[in-house]
């Protein structure tokens, strides 16, 4: 366990906050990227996915204690701790890690001697894979308001895309949840989970223990499994010894469905921006989200618009950025990168230790740390619209990815091409290439 001790806080809180961070083995989908950088601390809008969380969390005046739960090696988080602890100095912070990949529900289950601890009366859980406004201060407003045993964070999509996430089905005026499926096959609503939650900790973990307790009587599948949590899906049969069991438990598949049947399970609709980052290309939208919304509420964190400055643009302080190249909208320059005379960088993510050379456009795409963009080479993907919750298109009959990514320490000729690819470490590219995932 790794704990970053800070000074002692006379009132123990009644609110606690967890963060699932979730662990190695999942992330998959984020390579090239998380071949390098775990993904919870991928800086998105100049700062790692995770601080985006705590910096919500540090508007609710009762949050005095932050879980981070994973199955990340300790030493993972050590680093951000330490930073963390000194930003938000009114915080605990402390990372558990799971011994093996236990669920979004197995994971809470697991470590509740220590999410109890103190007594909290509620817990914030947030999925760290979220990019949104976080709007805790309702949520909890909504909580008090109904006496809620648990409050959910909805967001409208589009019909064609609520299948693929969690549906739920509520009561417009009392803003109660009647019936929540995970990936239906069928549309049932477009109002959708967005992986924000606030629990009062005396009905969660009854209710994990109750799904528990169903498995262990009734050892079949539960869950039809998708491609993607195809080993999640299957019970694990065993002893009645809950704590001592490898349980793979699911918020989403085991117990949000059973908590709508209680009756004081409500939803808060948000209107404000929102996605998930799973895919290594969708960090790009959620860094154009992050960077809007801090060009609305904290402009100062930001580089002033200027003939060659389109906002919102993010600039880290060590960077150098020739005065002639024109940056933005949606881009965040990380530590150290150099961008060169006439280059154009826009709606992108340049990570540290980059280079752009004179003359180079760079559109839709990330750079990966150290790597090089040759003197009027052309890196670039494809716009996709605003509302869009995926980030591969279709071209010539393929599906590729509409995000160029180029991995870490990858380097582009001068005057070379890339455009809709993907790109592994290390890689050297001498000639135009398109649609393609360079191994």
């Amino acid at each position: 366990m790794l704990q970053v001790p800070v000074r002692e806080h006379p009132q123990q809180a009644s609110t606690k906050a967890v963060i699932l961070v979730g662990g190695p083995s999942r992330g998959t989908r984020f390579r090239p990227l998380s071949l390098d950088v775990p993904k919870p601390l991928f800086e998105v809008a100049g700062h790692p996915i995770i601080h985006h969380c705590l910096k919500a969390l540090a508007k609710v005046p009762d949050v005095r204690e932050v879980i981070l739960v994973g199955y990340y090696d300790e030493t993972v988080f050590r680093d951000f701790i330490k930073d963390s602890v000194k930003e938000f100095p009114q915080f605990r912070i402390q990372y558990l890690r799971e011994y093996t990949a236990l669920g979004t529900a197995g994971g809470l289950y697991h470590f509740r001697d220590a999410i109890l601890k103190g007594k909290p009366e509620r817990c914030f859980v947030l999925n760290a894979d979220v990019c949104c406004s976080f709007p805790l201060g309702e949520m909890l407003r909504l909580f008090e308001e109904k006496d809620a045993e648990a409050v959910i964070l909805g967001t409208r999509v589009g019909n064609d895309a609520a299948t693929n996430f969690g549906c739920i089905v509520s009561d417009s005026h009392t803003k109660r949840v009647l019936h929540y499926v995970e990936k239906p096959e069928s549309h049932i609503s477009n109002l959708i989970n967005s992986g924000v939650y606030l629990f009062a900790t005396e009905c969660i973990f009854p209710a994990i223990r109750s799904a528990i307790k169903r498995r262990t009587m009734r050892p079949r599948l539960l869950s039809y499994p998708s491609s993607d949590n195809l080993e999640s899906s299957f019970v694990a049969a065993g002893d009645d010894d809950e704590s001592e069991k490898t349980e793979v438990l699911r918020l989403e598949q085991d117990i949000l469905s059973d908590l709508a049947d209680s009756n004081r399970f409500f939803v808060h609709e948000t209107k404000d921006f929102w996605r998930q980052i799973k895919t290594a290309g969708s960090a790009v939208p959620a860094n154009a989200l992050y960077l809007q919304k801090a060009f609305q509420t904290q402009p100062e964190e930001l580089t002033p618009p200027s003939a060659t400055i389109v906002p919102p643009v993010y600039i880290h302080p060590t960077a150098e950025v020739d005065p002639t190249a024109k940056l933005g909208p949606n881009v965040s320059i990380g530590p150290r990168v150099v961008v060169g005379a006439g280059a154009r960088v826009k709606d992108s993510i340049v990570l540290e230790d980059a280079e752009i050379r004179h003359d180079a456009c760079v559109m839709h795409s990330i750079i990966g740390w150290s790597s090089r963009v040759g003197a009027w080479a052309r890196v670039e993907g494809t716009p996709i619209p605003i509302g869009s919750h995926s980030t591969s298109i279709v071209k010539h009959g393929i599906k590729v990815q509409s995000i160029t990514i180029l991995g870490k320490e990858c380097g582009v000729g001068d005057e070379v091409r890339v455009q809709n690819c993907v790109c592994l470490p290390f890689k050297e590219l001498k000639r135009d290439v398109a649609n393609e995932v360079i191994m």
